[in-house]
């Protein structure tokens, strides 16, 4: 049987857990199971999600070759692997559940560390289809230019930054 992982964020998020519950049994005896009913109704949310989104992060590690990840996206890459990283980011739809598993499968294929710092930042900004189907229609191409613009830098210089300060 699997050994479950236990690392910083599992114990964080228990502990965490474990206080929210003592104060909302403080609040009212009843709102622990309430809280952990509607916390488990999400694994019907995620779990469909969450398999698949595994299953192709498995398949891009074993169908895009190594080097050629490597090449755009690795440490030799520099600054273009930085750019190009941060286009990807900007195209990757939908949510972490997507872009996660990407960036998984991009280290684990030889992407370097700025890469992944300016896809992740990239997609967390701009992506796309969140602009597309949320922003414009809700808030007008005004407020996306205005709040686009002044950001488009953002990625290219945490990547950047990246590569001047941290060294693998």
């Amino acid at each position: 049987m699997p050994r479950i992982p236990i690392d910083a964020s599992m114990v964080i998020l228990t502990v965490l857990a474990a206080l929210f519950a003592v104060v909302a049994y403080l609040k009212d005896p009843g709102l622990p199971l309430v809280g952990a009913k509607q916390g488990l109704s999400l694994i019907w949310f995620i779990l469909p999600r969450l398999i698949p989104a595994m299953i192709l992060t498995g398949m891009l590690q074993v169908l895009v070759p190594q080097p050629f990840v490597a090449r755009i996206f690795g440490n030799a890459a520099g600054f273009r692997g930085v750019v190009v990283a941060t286009g990807l980011g900007m195209l990757t739809p939908g949510g972490p559940m997507v872009s996660v598993p990407l960036l998984v499968a991009m280290a684990n294929s030889g992407a370097g560390i700025a890469a992944l710092v300016a896809y992740m930042t990239s997609w967390s900004l701009f992506g796309l289809h969140r602009i597309l189907a949320w922003e414009a229609p809700l808030m007008g191409w005004r407020f996306v230019i205005v709040r686009v613009v002044p950001s488009l830098a953002f990625p290219v210089i945490a990547g950047w930054l990246v590569l001047i300060f941290y060294s693998e």
